[in-house]
């Protein structure tokens, strides 16, 4: 497995996810909150809420996985490049609804110049399985400024 190195230094990972929550207006609606943030991973939670259910009353397959979408946009982002998810796919294994608090961990199992693969896993609060996405990202040449308004 290729790793690439941070050289800015340990808090540079914090600092990028940070930055992407503050201009991450629909990760804010979610709710998200940053649970642990280093080079290559990301866990982050949210709560689902009323508005988060289908008509079955169950959570909305979207906000899954648009918590394992974020979850890799942060993870991907550590590495100081911007990069853009060009492939996802994901697999609901349980239901989930209002009330829950849902974690989604976020972890890099192969990273080269240009791409990264990477695992996400959703959970509940009592750890059990809801998702598991597989996602390939884009990694430009653009670093991540911490600078940009």
């Amino acid at each position: 497995m290729s790793r690439a190195s941070n050289p800015s230094g340990s808090n540079r990972p914090e600092e990028i996810v940070n930055r992407m929550m503050k201009d991450d207006a629909f990760s804010r609606w979610m709710g998200v909150s940053v649970l642990e943030v280093r080079e290559g991973y990301c866990k982050i939670t949210c709560p689902v809420s009323e508005q988060m259910l289908n008509g079955y009353r169950v959570t909305h397959g979207g906000i899954l996985f648009s918590l394992a979408d974020s979850a890799l946009a942060f993870s991907a982002a550590t590495y100081g490049r911007v990069s853009l998810a060009i492939d996802n796919s994901i697999s609901f294994t349980k239901k989930s609804t209002a009330g829950d608090r849902l974690v989604a961990v976020s972890e890099c199992i192969n990273l080269t110049h240009k791409t990264g693969l990477f695992e996400v896993r959703v959970l509940n609060e009592k750890e059990d399985l809801l998702a598991v996405m597989k996602a390939t990202v884009y990694r430009t040449g653009e670093e991540f400024d911490l600078q940009q308004s």
